[in-house]
């Protein structure tokens, strides 16, 4: 593969400069293959501390992955329903819900491997039954797909947007009433580990919210997802400034709690199996109640007017 450099790379490692471009790899991998001489510069290897001038084709020839495949782990899982095609889960915190870079065990499909054994091989070894996520301190229903027929089946729709996504969120600040964000959503140029509706590209994003509870300082939001990007309420409520409590990748205070305030309350489908609509909800999990409690016994709050 060719990559083109430009003005905004200028001064860059040529490392960070690949990681930046090619997230799906490691930095180690990729510096592996700057060693192995697969990445060039007019047609001579070039080095990992090199320094972007923004006006460089660099080529990149990738060395063979070796295969990963995702492996039984006996890691506990709630379910909160089931049927021939599908199951959804109560996605506890902290757990990534697929293995990845630097991540080769202890996920979601780990636990769901050796629940059931098999599952939708559409998503590969990686990702089987996987027809979406949640980020890795975000709870709630996840919805996963027994067969490849099934998997077919649920995300079209949610390509279709036809699967409900409610969602409890505690963001900083006083909110009143409702409203709709409609931003793009794009990979943070500053941070990539992070996404904005901060600039004016990207892939388009609808999210609705209901302030259903005020606390001093905070607001208790309901929120309904009208598209599925990454990170996309963390995004969307940090572009208004009113970043999801504890999100401190977004730019919220830290919390007591080590993680912030995001749950998937209710999913709502259509079974592949039955053809009949399911609704699949999650209460919020200890810590979260905990935490709506610690802020009532300071301020009791009041349930936000409609």
């Amino acid at each position: 593969m060719t990559l083109s450099a430009d003005e905004a790379d200028r001064g860059k490692r040529l490392d960070a400069f690949l990681r930046e471009r090619l997230p799906e790899y490691s930095r180690s991998r990729l510096q592996q293959w700057i060693r192995e001489g697969r990445v060039h510069l007019d047609g001579a290897a070039a080095k990992a501390s090199y320094l972007i001038r923004g006006t460089e084709a660099i080529a990149l020839e990738p060395g063979a992955l070796p295969p990963l495949r995702a492996e039984p782990e006996d890691i506990p899982l709630l379910v909160l329903y089931e049927d021939a095609s599908a199951v959804a889960i109560d996605k506890p915190a902290g757990l990534a819900v697929h293995p990845g870079a630097g991540l080769h065990g202890g996920t979601i499909v780990n636990a769901l491997l050796h629940r059931f054994h098999t599952l939708s091989s559409v998503g590969g070894d990686l990702r089987p039954g996987i027809v979406h996520r949640l980020d890795r301190f975000t709870t709630g229903v996840l919805l996963v797909a027994k067969t490849d027929q099934a998997h077919r089946d649920l995300a079209d729709q949610f390509a279709r947007r036809e699967v409900e996504k409610i969602y409890l969120a505690l963001v900083e600040g006083r909110l009143e009433g409702s409203g709709r964000i409609r931003k793009p959503i794009t990979r943070d140029p500053k941070n990539r580990a992070r996404m904005t509706a901060r600039l004016e590209c990207g892939r388009p994003a609808l999210t609705d919210w209901e302030a259903i509870r005020h606390f001093s300082g905070f607001t208790l939001l309901r929120i309904r997802l009208g598209t599925g990007r990454t990170h996309q309420i963390r995004a969307h409520m940090a572009s208004t400034g009113h970043p999801v409590a504890g999100d401190r990748l977004y730019g919220a205070e830290a919390s007591p709690w080590n993680r912030y305030f995001l749950h998937a309350q209710r999913l709502g489908f259509r079974s592949p199996a039955t053809g009949e609509r399911v609704s699949v909800e999650s209460p919020l999990p200890p810590d979260l109640v905990e935490w709506t409690a610690s802020l009532a016994a300071v301020n009791p709050g009041v349930p936000a007017q409609r």
